[in-house]
């Protein structure tokens, strides 16, 4: 007897497992400081209890993601991921959500700031939410958010998959990197679009 074939969820939950294993076995071998900031995977209650707050259902990627590794710890480099962005904790998730679509219900025009089924997921630090990427529940793309109004989605990448495949590439092949290219400063990973002045001295470009 043969088993069913997979389903588009479960080849989705399998993708985003399989990049996330790559990219922290790579920070587990390579930026030690990194890795000391990473939380362990959320719990499905956890999960649930987001998704029932907010009233957006939550993409299986995402919750594949998240049960990898539910954010970062406050720090100077917890902007680990490829862009120099930050995984946003789910008590953050959920504040900056809330947040968002306060001020889009204040608004009486037709003026689009946030929508339903947009959710932070990627943040300018771990406690600074000024900017970032946002899932897109319903077409399962990342996009851009700012401090000003999302008129129309500033899409980054088709998928969640997309972008963790594409970074785990980058790190263990840094030759192959377009949009941005990975370093060390101290044991921790940084990206050239967020390095510091400060840091130039200490930051070390990884090679093929």
């Amino acid at each position: 007897m043969t088993g069913h074939p997979p389903s588009t969820q479960d080849i989705e939950t399998r993708q985003v497992t399989d990049a996330w294993t790559r990219i922290e076995t790579w920070i587990t071998h390579h930026a030690p400081h990194t890795r000391t900031l990473l939380l362990t995977g959320a719990s499905p209650d956890a999960v649930t209890a987001l998704q029932r707050q907010t009233g957006v259902r939550i993409p299986v990627s995402l919750k594949a993601l998240w049960a990898c590794c539910a954010g970062t710890r406050t720090d100077e480099h917890s902007t680990f991921l490829m862009g120099g962005h930050a995984l946003m904790r789910l008590e953050t998730v959920a504040t900056k959500y809330s947040q968002e679509m306060s001020y889009q219900h204040r608004h009486t025009d037709d003026t689009v700031t946030w929508r339903a089924a947009w959710i932070p997921v990627f943040s300018f630090s771990a406690d600074d939410q000024a900017s970032g990427l946002y899932l897109d529940a319903e077409t399962g793309r990342l996009c851009r958010w700012t401090r000003y109004a999302q008129h129309h989605p500033e899409v980054e990448y088709e998928s969640l998959t997309d972008f963790l495949e594409e970074m785990a590439d980058s790190l263990e092949t840094p030759g192959l990197a377009t949009s941005d290219r990975p370093g060390l400063v101290e044991g921790a990973l940084v990206w050239v679009s967020r390095l510091h002045p400060d840091d130039e001295h200490l930051w070390t470009s990884l090679t093929a």
